[in-house]
């Protein structure tokens, strides 16, 4: 069943639209005992009681298909004399009105179903007359057939909360009376299927509230269904599977794990675009995990450790390749790989930085050594009445020398030498 044929039925599930013929129960205490059984016409029921059971039904069948709403698959041998399926079909048949009937099934129920505590199992019986339909999904006025069906819900019941109320007789504050209250609906399936919005008596729609821990033994000897996986099942035991090969302790195990949500969305995204039917369903086969692996850049010892735990886990009915996706996880990849390139960019500014630094540097160290000259040629002048500077080749050419009674230096100039005196050009 897809999402449309399951919001079909719901629809219906008001009070100007309803036709439930029947709602029937048995309340079941924690030693399995049956407690009390109950059966009403469902339209003669008080407002109140009403629309709870509505709730009930609507609950039912509420959830993501493929997570809370499996479609299970009766084997053949249970549409045989005695099986599951064909005590059903008995009971769908009787419309539940034959007591020896439901007391069977209220007995497969307690048998099979794992829980501690007080529950209390609800049966719906409804006939749906089914319209014809137009391409365009408008309803024509004629029917198609007539979709009669069964919704059994399976609700725990608990004490109510202990705590201080009005004690009307005594006129008092005191302590409240604990009610045993219906909860909300923990299992629960529809039969048989509506597929193609049509009867499918060899399916049934499952309904876990508990996507983590269903009642499979219910699936399995309840129904007498193969056991089937939650998406959140199957994306744990895909997890589990990667953090056991990479090691669960290894610091870069997590890192791996986001950059494998990250490429497999990806590839469902690639696949999107080029299939437009949305039944059209991207799996998670052998071909589809090589080629993650590889794109995620685990070694090929681990990832044929990964690919052989992984066909062993899922075997011949790969998931779907979104039912592995944590969105929870890409949302944690996208701010890893934020900061992963906010530090790449707080490295390449330190870098540069580092490197003006060094120039800064050495200008700085190049001006204290100008400064030294300065210092220096500053200090001689206030000592000596004439100072020289001239390269170090030039020194050797410089003689003294009288001249009209007067000492002087000789500095012999070439034609393409130049002469400074005090910071001013002196041309020669």
């Amino acid at each position: 069943m897809n999402k449309k044929e399951v919001l079909e039925l719901k629809r219906r599930f008001k009070k100007e639209a309803a036709t439930f013929t029947r709602v029937c129960g048995c309340y079941v205490d924690g030693n399995h005992n049956k407690v009390c059984k109950f059966g009403n016409t469902f339209l003669n029921l008080e407002e109140d009681e009403f629309y709870k059971y509505l709730e009930i039904a609507n609950k039912a069948l509420s959830g993501t298909i493929g997570n809370n709403l499996l479609e299970l698959k009766f084997p053949i041998e249970e549409e045989e004399v005695g099986g599951r399926q064909h005590i059903l079909m008995a009971l769908r048949a009787s419309k539940l009105e034959d007591e020896n009937l439901l007391d069977t099934f209220y007995d497969l129920v307690i048998d099979t179903y794992d829980h501690a505590g007080n529950y209390l199992i609800v049966l719906f019986h409804d006939a749906y007359d089914v319209m014809s339909r137009t391409s365009d999904n408008n309803n024509l006025d004629e029917s198609e057939e007539v979709y009669e069906y069964l919704i059994c819900a399976i609700c725990p019941v608990d004490l109510s909360k202990p705590g201080l109320g009005f004690l009307e007789e005594e006129h008092r504050i005191g302590p409240r009376v604990r009610d045993w209250v219906v909860g909300a609906v923990d299992t629960a399936f529809l039969f048989p299927a509506f597929n193609d919005r049509s009867t499918d008596i060899h399916s049934t729609l499952f309904y876990t509230k508990n996507t983590k821990e269903p009642h499979s033994e219910f699936m399995a000897n309840g129904l007498g269904c193969g056991i089937e996986r939650t998406a959140t099942e199957q994306k744990m035991a895909f997890h589990s599977i990667v953090r056991n090969v990479l090691g669960a302790e290894d610091e870069h195990t997590d890192d791996v794990l986001l950059d494998l949500q990250q490429n497999l969305s990806d590839m469902i995204d690639e696949y999107a675009e080029t299939h437009d039917d949305d039944e059209d369903v991207f799996l998670l086969d052998k071909e589809v995990v090589t080629k993650l692996l590889a794109d995620s850049e685990i070694s090929e010892e681990k990832a044929a450790k990964i690919e052989k735990s992984v066909d062993e886990a899922f075997g011949e009915k790969p998931p779907a390749a979104e039912n592995v996706i944590d969105s929870k996880a890409l949302v944690q990849n996208e701010l890893r790989v934020e900061k992963m390139a906010l530090e790449d960019q707080v490295g390449t500014l330190t870098v540069q930085l580092t490197e003006k630094d060094e120039a800064l540097a050495e200008r700085t160290s190049q001006l204290i050594e100008k400064q030294e000259e300065i210092d220096n040629y500053i200090a001689e002048t206030k000592t000596y009445d004439v100072v020289l500077r001239v390269k170090p080749e030039k020194a050797s050419q410089i003689k003294s020398q009288v001249i009209n009674g007067q000492k002087c230096l000789v500095i012999p100039m070439g034609e393409d030498e130049h002469a400074t005196i005090n910071g001013v050009n002196t041309t020669v």
